[in-house]
């Protein structure tokens, strides 16, 4: 059973959205019988975030703030979260809130039941998702089919960032590499590799109604590339020593 859980979540000029995700999270997770604590991540904002999160570090008792001292960069600012972290699982949940925070609930209960890490799904029986953009859909779901085709996996959300962690297993991944929004496939990719029990269940998500997405579709995608085959590098190396004991 885990004792407590800390959601992660990075914000780089979310002045808008940060208040409406922190108050959405403490509403829904408010009959959570377990302590929660909210990590924000200032990843270098411009704008006027991070005295926004030195508000509701008042206004609220769970909340910690952090500015993330890494390179900007949604994945250094994930590492500088995990890296501050003091509970005994993580969930990583975007600022954008386009996520459902009822499905941590379904997260807590399954780690609680013994699996190491739970992934979201938001391409299986059951998931619901509303205005996701063509272009991207189409490119997520070749990159995806991809992943599971190397890795011989069913698993085919693998680039999704909602996702929740035993601590120990954030331990084990370091050194963690990915700088950016890569970082959901690393984490994810080496908790299948390295053996540890996971769930996926189908997740709800909407597409965020303010401010812009922070992906973008061509920088990321070399990023990605020299993830996945990193990787996939390791799990074959792994099996090897596997069998050379």
């Amino acid at each position: 059973m885990i004792k407590d859980i800390n959601i992660i979540i990075p914000l780089r000029d979310e002045d808008v959205q940060a208040e409406i995700t922190v108050r959405l999270l403490n509403e829904e997770l408010k009959d959570l019988k377990k302590k929660f604590v909210i990590t924000l991540i200032d990843d270098h904002s411009t704008d006027e975030t991070w005295n926004l999160l030195s508000k509701l570090k008042e206004k609220y008792r769970n909340i910690e703030i952090f500015k993330n001292e890494y390179d900007a960069g949604y994945g250094n600012a994930v590492r500088f979260g995990i890296e501050k972290n003091k509970c005994d699982s993580v969930v990583l949940f975007m600022g954008d809130c386009s996520d459902d925070p009822k499905d941590i609930k379904i997260y807590v209960n399954y780690l609680d039941q013994g699996f190491d890490c739970v992934f979201g799904s938001r391409f299986i029986k059951n998931s619901r998702v509303v205005d996701y953009p063509f272009l991207k859909l189409v490119l997520n779901r070749i990159a995806n089919n991809l992943i599971r085709l190397l890795f011989l996996i069913k698993y085919n959300d693998v680039t999704n960032a909602f996702k929740a962690y035993k601590r120990e297993l954030l331990v084990d991944f370091k050194p963690i590499l990915s700088e950016h929004f890569n970082i959901n496939a690393e984490l994810a990719l080496k908790a299948i590799s390295r053996g540890y029990r996971y769930k996926v269940i189908p997740i709800s998500w909407i597409n965020r109604k303010k401010n812009i997405s922070k992906f973008k579709i061509k920088e990321m995608r070399n990023i990605y590339v020299f993830t996945i085959l990193y990787v996939w590098i390791e799990k074959i190396l792994l099996r090897k020593d596997i069998k050379k004991n």
